[in-house]
């Protein structure tokens, strides 16, 4: 959700800015398919502008609405709400319930949401026998947002048991207050805490900028636009991030598992692997492993996950995606960090806000308007 000076109706009067805001291959599957996967869009539920979703206890899977409420997706659908916080949240601009995240062992439930002055908000709560505790709730980490998009929001556990937490540039257009390139602020950059070391969190001592007075110590890489999703490959634990540019490239991020962290994506010096108004290339800037022209396939890069069910084995290892604008829900096969082949699965999700991977690797679509649909063999 995020991003670009257009803005585009979600449901009702909902409104949306209309720009939202890879993994190496496995020595288990070929660097590229035999054949092309061959699938089906099968909704499931239908939700409240349904915006992140996370694998849950017991092999379920949770699906956060855009107004403050989190369900269970069941075989009649979405159950009531677990959680419901629409009372400490806003959905002006791009802002609300934009990501939530269990820890590895479902101990903690951890929701990432803008609170009713704007300021993004991680807060965790303990989870005993599969449920929400509410009386355990405390705030983790907090960052006041100077304009109401390029919030970011999402959440993710990394294989290495840490809690990383997308932020975008601060908003407006273009970078006005240079965040993405300046270390002394969290704005434009992806994070990463500990939030059982510590409170209210830990430092992680491999932080790539611990030492480092003029940055901030929870930083672990930089140079981001609005990094609305990003993932980790289950299968080989490589980042992916869809990056949100600003008016022109749409640009999907990697690093593999075995980084330090302290990579620099370019903005706002660059759009992609393109100077933006003028700027100079960051000597240590890390291009994206794949960029798109908005006048080819959409305006604003939702990213997914690099598939590892079971169900479609031709598609396993390919890194699944989407556009906001678009909807076509397309692949990426990547080695070695470079791209090797790309495919059209030949299924639109419609204005496709996020994707979600259940614990079984099985991946779900959500559309802003409503629908949440897994992806099938055809």
């Amino acid at each position: 959700m995020n991003v670009r000076t257009r803005s585009s109706a979600i449901i009702g009067t909902i409104c949306l800015v209309a720009s939202l805001a890879l993994g190496t291959a496995s020595a288990e599957e070929p660097a590229a398919p035999r054949k092309a996967a061959k699938v089906a869009l099968t909704k499931v539920a239908m939700a409240q502008n349904p915006i992140a979703g996370t694998a849950g206890p017991g092999g379920t899977v949770w699906i956060a609405e855009r107004a403050g409420t989190v369900r269970v997706l069941g075989s009649q659908g979405l159950g009531a709400p677990v959680l419901d916080i629409s009372a400490e949240t806003t959905t002006d601009g791009e802002r609300g319930l934009l990501g939530i995240a269990f820890d590895k062992k479902f101990a903690h439930f951890y929701i990432s949401f803008t609170n009713l002055e704007g300021t993004s908000t991680v807060d965790e709560f303990a989870v005993r026998q599969g449920k929400i505790r509410p009386n355990t709730r405390r705030t983790v980490i907090t960052q006041t947002q100077p304009y109401s998009n390029h919030n970011g929001g999402d959440i993710k556990f990394g294989p290495d048991g840490y809690l990383y937490i997308a932020l975008g540039d601060g908003g407006s257009g273009g970078d006005p207050h240079g965040n993405g390139q300046n270390l002394d602020t969290l704005l434009g950059k992806l994070l990463r805490i500990d939030p059982s070391g510590g409170r209210p969190y830990a430092i992680p001592a491999d932080n790539p900028f611990v030492d480092d007075p003029a940055a901030k110590d929870e930083i672990w890489a930089y140079g981001l636009r609005n990094p609305w999703r990003f993932s980790f490959d289950a299968g080989t634990g490589d980042l992916l991030i869809g990056d949100v540019g600003q008016s022109a490239w749409e640009e999907i991020d990697w690093a593999p598992a075995a980084s330090e962290g302290g990579e620099n994506y370019g903005w706002s010096s660059m759009e992609g692997t393109h100077p933006f108004r003028g700027g100079t290339e960051p000597a240590n800037h890390v291009p994206p492993v794949y960029e798109y022209d908005r006048n080819g396939l959409g305006c604003s890069v939702t990213g997914g996950f690099v598939y590892r069910g079971k169900a479609i084995p031709d598609l396993r290892g390919q890194y699944v995606f989407s556009d906001y604008c678009d909807g076509t829900v397309r692949t990426l096969r990547i080695k070695n960090g470079t791209v090797t082949g790309q495919s059209d699965l030949g299924v639109n999700g419609g204005e496709v806000i996020s994707f979600v991977e259940g614990g079984n690797g099985e991946l779900y679509v959500l559309a802003i308007g409503g629908t949440v649909s897994r992806i099938d063999p055809a």
